[in-house]
């Protein structure tokens, strides 16, 4: 914020506060760095001499004082002291550091669409704090609000309208800053909330364009624009068009409220932030439907939508291969089921080389029989840990099941013999003691049967 040094007729000291620069000057007095005995710094007003003797000066000065105390929460500056009852009424809030939004636009030009949303976003937050306070502002402009590290501030309280009050106004007569003031305001009519919704849209319009959206002239011709004309936003952002222009909406029932626009600016900032366009994104930071709404275009998206759909396939495959493994368990020498199934992964799974399974098949079978047995599996699981999502070839599955088979019926063809060698030792006695002396002599084999 630009300071000034003070000036001859300048105050300095006001209370227990030490005046060290000006800060600006406005309709109702001039605003003061000030600091305590303890070093808080403060934005002192001191209301005008020349003002310190109308009453209904001194009754807005309290009202704008009331106001600051009722309010709560970080959009605006905390009260820090007030004396209402001095030659000069005074109040001291606490500093915030920053410049104005009109000096950062007049110093760097229009600011970027996320810029504005972010900035439009906070302010409309802290109107809500404002409104719920019972407090209408009924002069929000780019002056009117500091951009501090922590967020914008919303400061100039001095012609808010608290809830039960009075109006100091006279009917059919404006108090404010023409291109920002209302339709019901140039028309006397009653103020409400929806007047800082009117405001807020022309400040925003400003912030994107560096200009009023009623353009410039005197205040009758502003005023008459107001009321009777549409606002300009050619040079609005496309993101942020609808929505300023429908805060300017002549009337105040068809604004929308400071929550709404909280919310939605929020949307667009974020929105903007990522570089995203206005079409589907929409949907993906209130709903996250942009990804089924269409992210052709929009590579996050895209790639987003990539990466979910890999694990799904690979999951299907699995099944897939697990369901063959699960029919050769069942019927080790029955493969025609297997066939349509063990060819499911073929499209979806990438092939591996021939040769290598080849190789492998040669290798296992010049081994011997006891080590050939754990081999498919070894065999398997080392093809399918390979990084290849697909897992073994059809050829290479119909190898591992004909070994398999050829095992079985090895396995089988011994236990048959061992059993039948088995049956024959145990009836063999009787039966061998008979045969060897009819292999000796005839007549001996003949002899002992004769009785």
């Amino acid at each position: 914020m630009a300071m000034m040094r003070l000036r001859r007729e300048d105050p300095r000291v006001v209370g227990s506060f030490r005046l060290h620069r000006r800060l600006g000057a406005g309709g109702m007095g001039v605003v003061y760095l000030g600091s305590d005995r303890r070093g808080q710094r403060v934005a002192l007003k001191v209301i005008r001499p020349d003002l310190a003797e109308d009453q209904e000066f001194r009754s807005r000065f309290a009202r704008e004082v009331s106001a600051a105390r009722r309010i709560r929460g970080g959009c605006t500056a905390r009260l820090v002291a007030a004396d209402l009852e001095a030659d000069r009424p005074w109040f001291a809030t606490q500093y915030v550091p920053g410049p104005s939004l009109h000096a950062k636009v007049n110093e760097s030009g229009p600011l970027p669409a996320a810029q504005v949303a972010s900035i439009g976003a906070a302010l409309a937050e802290g109107l809500v704090a404002v409104h719920e306070a019972g407090v209408v502002h009924r002069d929000l402009k780019p002056s009117n609000i500091l951009l501090s590290p922590k967020g914008p501030r919303i400061i100039d309280f001095g012609i808010a309208w608290a809830t039960g009050a009075s109006t100091l106004t006279h009917v059919g007569t404006a108090v404010g800053s023409p291109g920002f003031l209302s339709p019901e305001q140039v028309r006397g009519a009653a103020v409400t909330p929806a007047t800082d919704v009117f405001a807020l849209g022309a400040t925003l319009a400003y912030a994107a364009t560096a200009d009023s959206p009623f353009g410039q002239g005197s205040s009758e011709v502003m005023l008459y624009r107001v009321v009777h004309e549409e606002p300009h936003l050619a040079g609005v952002h496309a993101a942020l068009a609808p929505l300023i222009r429908a805060c300017l909406v002549k009337a105040p029932e068809d604004r929308p409220s400071t929550l709404q626009l909280s919310l939605r600016l929020k949307e667009i900032a974020a929105r903007e932030a990522r570089g995203l366009p206005d079409g589907g994104a929409e949907g993906s930071v209130s709903t996250g439907g942009a990804r089924a709404h269409g992210g052709a275009g929009r590579t996050a998206p895209g790639q987003r939508q990539g990466q979910s759909r890999r694990p799904q396939e690979y999951a299907q495959q699995r099944t897939q291969r697990e369901d063959v493994r699960g029919m050769e368990r069942e019927s080790p020498t029955g493969g025609r089921g297997s066939a349509p199934r063990a060819s499911a992964p073929r499209a979806s799974a990438p092939r591996a080389p021939r040769e290598g399974h080849q190789e492998g098949a040669r290798t296992g079978s010049q081994r011997p029989a006891a080590r050939r047995t754990p081999a498919p599996r070894t065999g398997a699981g080392a093809s399918r840990g390979g990084g290849r999502p697909g897992g073994p070839s059809p050829a290479a599955r119909r190898r591992r099941l004909l070994r398999q088979r050829l095992i079985v019926f090895v396995i089988v063809t011994l236990l048959v013999a061992l059993g039948i060698a088995a049956a024959q030792g145990c009836q063999g006695p009787s039966h061998g003691l008979g045969d060897v002396p009819a292999r000796v002599s005839s007549a001996a084999a003949v002899t002992p049967q004769g009785p």
